[in-house]
């Protein structure tokens, strides 16, 4: 008995489960770790990356409309222009009116200089609008060369040729439109202002700069002068 106690008091501590399959002269099972790995299976592919803003193309987008002109009436810019945007008075009113000379801003592009010119309204009117009668059948309805580049005056300053251009305001309705006639220097206006122009005149607006520009010689002439042999508005 003492043997057998000895025997049993020297068995290491056994689990309940151990003790069903141990034997006396087998030493007892060690508890050893077992080893855990865990095989997380890896993509084939990888993850897509994370959705951005996605640009509608089919979006609305807001048109810049032209608007409609306004009919408004404006601050006199010159004593030859009406209150009206882009309109000057009838020859007769201003002859009426004792006006004889137009002046504007001109500057030189040699000395820089700014001053005015003075332009005799009879005279300067009937050299363009004899040559836009004489060449109106062979224009095409289109300015030319003569008049989309024109060869600008001579400065008083510094005798520099070809170098006076004139001051063109930059609100549109301020723009000194007589004297640019006079001068035959409209081709120096932006298209933009050429458009305005004929936009408070009821004209076509979309098309070439020399189309623009043609529109807007004839204009002015018959603004000065309707009894003009052309037509406007075709």
């Amino acid at each position: 008995m003492k043997d057998s106690d000895q025997s049993t008091q020297s068995l290491p501590m056994l689990t309940p489960f151990q003790r069903m399959f141990a034997h006396p002269n087998t030493p007892p099972l060690q508890q050893q770790p077992l080893p855990l790995t865990l095989n997380i299976p890896q993509p084939s592919h990888p993850p897509p990356p994370p959705p951005q803003d996605v640009i509608d193309n089919h979006a609305p987008v807001r048109s810049r409309r032209r608007g409609p002109p306004r009919n408004g009436p404006i601050p006199i810019p010159f004593i030859w222009a009406t209150d009206r945007r882009a309109k000057i008075h009838s020859l007769n009113h201003l002859l009426q009116n004792r006006i004889f000379n137009i002046t504007g801003d001109v500057q030189c592009k040699s000395c820089q200089t700014k001053f005015q010119m003075s332009f005799d309204l009879v005279a300067k009117f009937d050299v363009i609008s004899q040559f836009l009668v004489t060449n109106f059948n062979t224009m095409h309805d289109r300015a030319p060369e003569t008049l989309m580049y024109p060869r600008l005056m001579k400065c008083v300053h510094c005798n520099q040729e070809n170098c006076v251009k004139p001051v063109i305001a930059e609100k549109k309705k301020n723009i000194n439109w007589l004297f640019l006639l006079l001068g035959q220097m409209l081709g120096c206006c932006k298209l933009e202002q050429l458009k305005y122009f004929c936009k408070y005149n009821s004209h076509h607006r979309t098309g070439a700069k020399n189309r623009v520009l043609y529109l807007t010689y004839l204009e002015l002439c018959k603004q000065l002068d309707p009894s003009l042999p052309f037509d406007v508005s075709r």
